[in-house]
Order: structure tokens, then C-alpha cells, then sequence
């Protein structure tokens, strides 16, 4: 089961007035027709398989995700899946519903009745998750998943972790919020289940990464899965040594790569 993650798509002439607080977000943005070569990958990559919902956990199956709620998931995104017959998994931050760049409850509605999965990020999309106290770590999931139920007016059982700071603790108070999956930013194939929750991970594409990269994870190539587990493992030990530090760090080099 291999699960691909996306953020924004949207041309970066409009990143400016994208309304993302996070100066980060830019290496995560890929400007539509990017995006659209992306999406042509996967399509020759599949070949008898499909792209399916969070509940379809048959073999050889890939899923298309997307983090924070960014607007674009409602234009140019879902039309964009759509034109394949496709469905994607679209994971809102609840804070931010209706700031500018970010999707409204009204758009949440329309992909949620188009088949799309709705799922929470989160309420505030914290920076470092696993290190919350286990009282605001049950109000992120609580607050956002009830907000979603608000606007879905069923059930909202999925969810994403922000950031990529996982643990198991995160993973216990998602349950006590009704989440029965959780996806991770981890590059993995495999699953752990934590007290009934399955926790999947993901392999995400950035910024100037080729459409080889969507197409090679969804073909199941090893080398560029091998290749995205290795930095994340590297990244992992950085950021258990540095701490705050070391997201001072990223975030100068993120920005000198994005501009």
C-alpha cells in the first residue's frame, strides 16, 4: 500500500498571496502543470492498479494525499483527479478554514459530497506534535475533528499528523478523538496499529522533484522509496539531537533552496 503526499498546487507567481503563515510552505507548492505531469506519472506507472480510498486496503493499491487545506484542493486539485476518475484524501487544518488561501466550509461540503476523503491536520498545525502535552494534543484532534463533522455532517475517522513529528502518544489521543487512521510523514510501506488506529505512512513530493518521483513511487520502484527512507532517517536523528535548533536550521536552508 503506497501513499503519496502533496501540499499545495498553485502557480507560484500567487505564492505571495497564498495566505500560508508558514514560511516553509514554498518547497512544498507545485505549480499545476507540474502537478499535472505528476498525476500523468502515477496514470503510466499503475498499469492494473488503482488509486483508492483510505477503507480499500487490498494489495497494490496507491492512495493520493493531501496536507494543511490549502484552497487548491478544491481548484485546480479534485477537477484534476477527477479527470482520471480518481478520489483524493484532503486533510484540513481546521483554523485555518476560510482565511484566505485556505478552502472554505462550503468547498469542504462539495469535495466531501464528490467523494473526496475529509480528514483533519490538525487545529493549528503545531511544529513539533509529538511534543505537546497530551492535553492540547487531544484538543488538536478534538476540536478539528468535530469542527469537520460540523461541515461533513458524518463521521470524520482520518486523519494526517502536521509537521512529521510522530509518536505513539500522538497516535493514542487521535484515537480518543475517533480517528481510526493516521497518516504519517514517514516513507513506509508498512503498517502499525495502535490501540485499533492504523498508522500509514507516506512518501511526500517537493518542490523540483520530477515527475519520476510520482511515478516511481507509485510503481512501487525501490530506489526512490530507498532513497526518501534513507534523509528521513538522517533528518530523524537531526532532529532528535537538535531540537529547536535544528528547525531553525531547516527552515534557512528551505528558504535559500526556494528562492
Amino acid at each position: 500500500m503506497l501513499s503519496i503526499t502533496y501540499h499545495d498546487i498553485i502557480e507560484d507567481r500567487a505564492h505571495q498571496k497564498s495566505g500560508f503563515p508558514d514560511s516553509w510552505a514554498r518547497i512544498y507548492k507545485l505549480e499545476p502543470q507540474e502537478f499535472a505531469r505528476h498525476l500523468q506519472a502515477i496514470r503510466d506507472a499503475l498499469g492494473n492498479r488503482q488509486i483508492s480510498g483510505v477503507n480499500q486496503l487490498g494489495r497494490a493499491q496507491v492512495r493520493l494525499t493531501f496536507d494543511d487545506g490549502g484552497v487548491s484542493a478544491y481548484e485546480p486539485v479534485a477537477g484534476m483527479l477527477e479527470h482520471y476518475g480518481w478520489r483524493g484524501h484532503f486533510f484540513i487544518t481546521t483554523d485555518w478554514i476560510g482565511q484566505p488561501g485556505f478552502l472554505t466550509e462550503e468547498q469542504i461540503q462539495d469535495l466531501d459530497r464528490r467523494g473526496h476523503t475529509i480528514g483533519s491536520h490538525s487545529c493549528s498545525h503545531p511544529t513539533r506534535m509529538a511534543h505537546l502535552p497530551w492535553d492540547e494534543l487531544l484538543r488538536e484532534w478534538r476540536d478539528s475533528t468535530m469542527r469537520l463533522v460540523r461541515i461533513v455532517e458524518h463521521p470524520v475517522t482520518v486523519a494526517s499528523v502536521p509537521g512529521g513529528y510522530y509518536s505513539r502518544k500522538v497516535a493514542e489521543a487521535a484515537v480518543s478523538a475517533g480517528i481510526q487512521t493516521l497518516f504519517t510523514s514517514e516513507p513506509t510501506t508498512k503498517r502499525d496499529l495502535v490501540d485499533g488506529c492504523r498508522v500509514l505512512g507516506r512518501y511526500v513530493v517537493q518542490r523540483g522533484m520530477g515527475p519520476e518521483w510520482s511515478g516511481g513511487f507509485a510503481s512501487g520502484a525501490m530506489a526512490p522509496r530507498l532513497k526518501q527512507a534513507l534523509l528521513w532517517k538522517t533528518k530523524g536523528v537531526a532532529k532528535r539531537l537538535g531540537g529547536r535548533a535544528y528547525l531553525r536550521l531547516a527552515q534557512t536552508v528551505v528558504n535559500s533552496r526556494a528562492s
